[in-house]
């Protein structure tokens, strides 16, 4: 089965990123075989920024990402999100892709499951 989570909030401040990226990580963790995909648009173009760091014992959105990836995970990034908020591509988490609008929809429609955050 296929899931895409959508997130569109800031990385911090709001649970939304982590809530999503908690979920991802779930799901592959119980069903390895699942392809997980997370899209991040709007304001969630930040959680892909590279070098973040966070009080010991608060959750870090990178950590999150890079878990997501390293388990067969992909995470992309609204390119245009992205440029309106100053991010460019040699300033995100390795691994992580800048996008388009045609490869979300494309995607949305190859997935089983979607969810947005």
């Amino acid at each position: 089965m296929k899931h895409l989570i959508i997130i569109n909030e800031q990385p911090y401040g709001s649970e939304k990123p982590y809530n999503g990226l908690r979920l991802a990580m779930q799901i592959q963790k119980d069903f390895p075989g699942e392809s997980v995909r997370v899209f991040l648009m709007a304001d969630a173009a930040a959680c892909a920024k590279a070098g973040q760091t966070t009080p010991n014992g608060y959750y870090n959105i990178e950590r999150m990402i890079k878990s997501v990836l390293i388990n067969k995970g992909e995470v992309k990034i609204c390119g245009s999100c992205a440029a309106a908020r100053g991010i460019s591509g040699e300033s995100v988490i390795d691994g992580t892709k800048m996008s388009t609008m045609s490869e979300l929809t494309a995607w949305y429609m190859d997935s089983d499951k979607i969810i947005s955050f």
